[in-house]
């Protein structure tokens, strides 16, 4: 039931069961479906009129949305199974869109309950003495969305309920009077969705108090049995790591979920991009204006991307898509930072904020034994070097390089201050022979832009370096090795017979 019915009919939202009753095209059958068949129904809705599901996710259009559309459609209890940064409390709090925009409870239950069928005692004695008088009170969808984090820590009270002694001693009642009741979380999603956030970490006992909400509807709070018949979608997540590290789901209510769905990472580059996009912070509100160039983005995802292939790093942990987007973050924190010290009001990023945005990176990185032998910032550093030969390949492929390399070699080095300004970067990659007939290959159209020019030319030079083909260090920048002149061993039974070398 929607508050669309209601102003169908020409009037205000009823505020009483009378009012409600007296809708012209008023049908308890059809306006108060069980959960699960409201979902249902919208949801058929939406895809017929070929509207976007679970806006802001992205990369599960075939895979992991299609089978959740299964779960729903079957009126599953369902639970998505992946790796942290997957998403999955996301799509959880999406399912509240498939909700009606609001519907008629009685007004103060606890526990949402139909204003023609209650289920709390107190609801039915008030039904009973006011009948159509009744008051109502109208419910919003994002209301009727419950979600708990689980903890070892949970109690079968914060979920089920319990027996409140002060209500009961200021009502008078006996502890076993199903009055003295302070709900749980569980029965006050009733009418809505109950999602629970990595499932395996809630106590095996706490998992059995699920059992026979699920199946039955019947709930014990202190010894006292209560027939509270509860109308709930249950979804859940859990992280498959947690099947081993810190619990598991028990079997019987693993039985008792209908579906269990994979989530995965991007699968493609442009994938990650949208996401990271989506969510990182870029668009700050400072007077510097901070620019991205597209191939700074395809470095910082393809750093995830590396990181989740290096077995260095820990896979059964995962590498989180808040990677790229906590480093995206810091890569644009960087560049204002740069431009602020300069006294500039425009910022291109450029790749040594890449470097300056390692803090994001090392946290989100478990290791394996020869990852931590190592170190995280080493690996981040490796992972970051990687990524920038990878993009630098996409971008030039076969293009010869052979001038920059040969200025490098004949001698020539090119070291660039942190808190040098954008004119004065510039007018030092200038000297590097023909390095700026390449920047084109990275969308840079005019060469006049200085900043955009100029961090492309360090992003051709940091490709050139991943590739090998110059050498970088912190003391002397950028410089190229002489070809080594290799030698002939001497000849032992000649030893005065001069050697032959090779250029």
């Amino acid at each position: 039931m929607t508050s669309n019915s209601a102003h169908s009919a020409g009037h205000s939202k009823p505020r009483t069961i009378g009012e409600l009753k007296r809708i012209p095209d008023f049908d308890a059958s059809s306006s108060f479906l069980p959960v699960k068949n409201e979902i249902r129904r919208n949801l058929l809705r939406s895809i017929e009129r070929g509207e976007s599901l679970f806006p802001g996710v992205h990369g599960y259009e075939d895979s992991v949305i299609p089978q959740i559309v299964n779960a729903v459609l079957s009126r599953h209890n369902f639970i998505l199974l992946g790796l942290r940064g997957q998403a999955k409390s996301r799509i959880l709090r999406g399912l509240v869109q498939l909700l009606d925009p609001e519907i008629p409870v009685i007004a103060g239950c606890e526990i949402n309950d139909n204003p023609l069928r209650p289920v709390c005692r107190s609801c039915r004695e008030l039904l009973a003495a006011e009948g159509d008088n009744t008051p109502i009170a109208w419910l919003p969808r994002d209301l009727r969305y419950v979600e708990k984090l689980a903890t070892p820590d949970v109690t079968m009270a914060d979920i089920i309920g319990d027996v409140d002694p002060i209500r009961a001693a200021r009502g008078g009642r006996d502890l076993s009077d199903e009055l003295t009741i302070h709900y749980g979380l569980l029965p006050r999603a009733n009418r809505g969705i109950f999602g629970i956030n990595e499932l395996p970490d809630l106590a095996g006992k706490i998992q059995v108090g699920l059992f026979n909400i699920m199946q039955e509807g019947d709930i014990q709070i202190k010894g006292y049995p209560l027939r509270l018949p509860l109308d709930v979608l249950l979804v859940f997540t859990a992280n498959p790591e947690d099947y081993t590290a810190r619990g598991k789901i028990i079997t019987p209510l693993k039985d008792r979920i209908g579906a269990e769905i994979r989530t995965h990472y991007p699968t493609t580059i442009e994938e990650g991009m949208t996401i990271t996009h989506q969510e990182a912070w870029t668009a700050r509100d400072s007077h510097i204006k901070v620019e991205i160039p597209e191939y700074l983005r395809q470095v910082v995802e393809e750093i995830a991307f590396q990181a989740r292939e290096d077995k260095r790093v820990d896979r059964r942990s995962g590498v989180s898509q808040r990677l790229p987007i906590t480093t995206l973050e810091s890569v644009v924190s960087s560049a204002e930072q740069h431009s602020a010290r300069a006294g500039e009001a425009r910022a291109v990023a450029r790749i040594t904020d890449v470097y300056a945005a390692l803090p994001a990176i090392t946290g989100k990185l478990e290791l394996e034994y020869e990852g931590e032998i190592k170190g995280a910032e080493v690996i981040a550093r490796e992972l970051i070097r990687t990524a920038i030969g990878r993009v630098f390949s996409k971008h030039f492929g076969e293009v010869n390089f052979q001038p920059v390399i040969q200025w490098f070699e004949s001698g020539a080095e090119l070291k660039i201050p942190d808190d040098a300004s954008t004119t004065r970067r510039y007018q030092q990659l200038c000297q590097v022979q023909t390095l700026f007939d390449h920047i084109g290959k990275l969308g840079v159209a005019n060469r006049k832009d200085e900043a955009a020019a100029a961090a492309a030319a360090e992003m051709i030079l940091e490709g050139l370096w991943a590739h090998r083909r110059v050498s970088r260090s912190e003391e002397r920048g950028y410089y190229g090795e002489k070809p080594q002149r290799i030698s002939e061993p001497r000849d032992r039974e000649n030893p005065n017979r001069p050697r032959r070398t090779y250029n």
